[in-house]
């Protein structure tokens, strides 16, 4: 008996235990952090976000790069307090 694993994990608890093994969506990051997709776009024009790629037209996050950008937000946060 095998089990199928789901297509699509949840993003943020591979955040918390690991990298994915693929890279990240605009909806990833959107569900990830809790925000509206829109916020995401937003981050991207105006370079706030974590940093994205293109492939083609898809728009593509390297999970290592949002980690990255996690890590430096938390630094940021804990040297202004």
């Amino acid at each position: 008996m095998s089990r199928s694993r789901p297509a699509h994990p949840d993003p943020r608890s591979t955040l918390h235990s690991g990298l994915p093994d693929r890279y990240l969506t605009p909806d990833d990051i959107a569900e990830m952090f809790e925000v509206p997709l829109e916020t995401v776009y937003q981050w991207r024009r105006k370079r706030t976000g974590p940093p994205g790629f293109r492939i083609g037209k898809h728009l593509r996050y390297d999970p290592t790069d949002v980690h990255a950008y996690v890590t430096e937000r938390k630094t940021a946060d804990q040297a202004a307090a």
